[in-house]
């Protein structure tokens, strides 16, 4: 018998939660569309993950802070064989990304608005093909380092729900959070780093599209890394 799922408060690993007012539109979108596409964790995750989406996927892929939600809308419009989960507790995001969705017509996303961790934790194990989490916030004052979301104990719920040969894919233009993830991954015995030379990490992910932080980072002369591990 397995044990249920212990409850708690969110784990703050994400800042505000709203910006300026949303438009009328927006609003009706979070109260109309969200409820039907946003994952349900008071029942039961169900064994097989695919089986969440209505038409047949053969993969599940899962992105952590979407933001504007450039990518996860790419991403799924680009590859309707895969099934996306996105969460983002940043209302005004989630409100962009659905606008989008509605546009667009896919049909492959699922969506949660709040803490990320709830999530992995309610996932089975090895559910997942790959998880992506890019350009996440960096927290970059010493005192707020235990908010970065990449840490040995959410690295373990990466682990726990990943595939065997699953991807965790991670982007960032702030130095100091690409080489902190660097070596929590090389501290973990479930990754390896697939880089085998500069260019590996140096060249966005292929089919990448640009985002509006990477453009912000490139405005401000900062680079970005792209890192790939594999869960062995």
């Amino acid at each position: 018998m397995t044990e249920p799922r212990r409850s708690r408060a969110t784990e703050a690993f994400f800042g505000r939660r709203k910006g300026k007012p949303l438009r009328e539109r927006q609003a009706a979108h979070l109260e109309t569309i969200l409820p039907k596409l946003k994952l349900d964790l008071g029942t039961a995750a169900p064994q097989d993950m695919k089986s969440l989406f209505p038409e047949p996927v053969d993969r599940v892929r899962m992105e952590i802070g979407f933001g504007g939600g450039e990518h996860l809308i790419h991403r799924a419009a680009e590859t309707p064989s895969t099934g996306f989960i996105g969460v983002e507790p940043f209302v005004n995001s989630m409100a962009k990304l659905i606008g989008q969705i509605e546009e667009k017509g896919v049909s492959n996303i699922r969506l949660y608005n709040d803490d990320a961790t709830q999530v992995l934790d309610w996932m089975p194990d090895a559910c997942v093909d790959q998880v992506d989490l890019l350009y996440p916030d960096p927290w970059p004052k010493r005192k707020h380092w235990k908010r970065r979301f990449v840490s040995s104990v959410n690295l373990d719920r990466f682990a726990r729900v990943l595939k065997p040969g699953g991807l965790f894919c991670f982007a960032s233009d702030i130095d100091t959070y690409v080489n902190w993830t660097l070596l929590h991954c090389r501290d973990h015995a479930a990754f390896e780093w697939t880089a085998e030379q500069a260019s590996d990490w140096l060249t966005p992910f292929e089919g990448w599209p640009s985002t509006r932080y990477e453009a912000k980072a490139r405005r401000e002369g900062r680079s970005s890394a792209y890192l790939t591990f594999r869960r062995v």
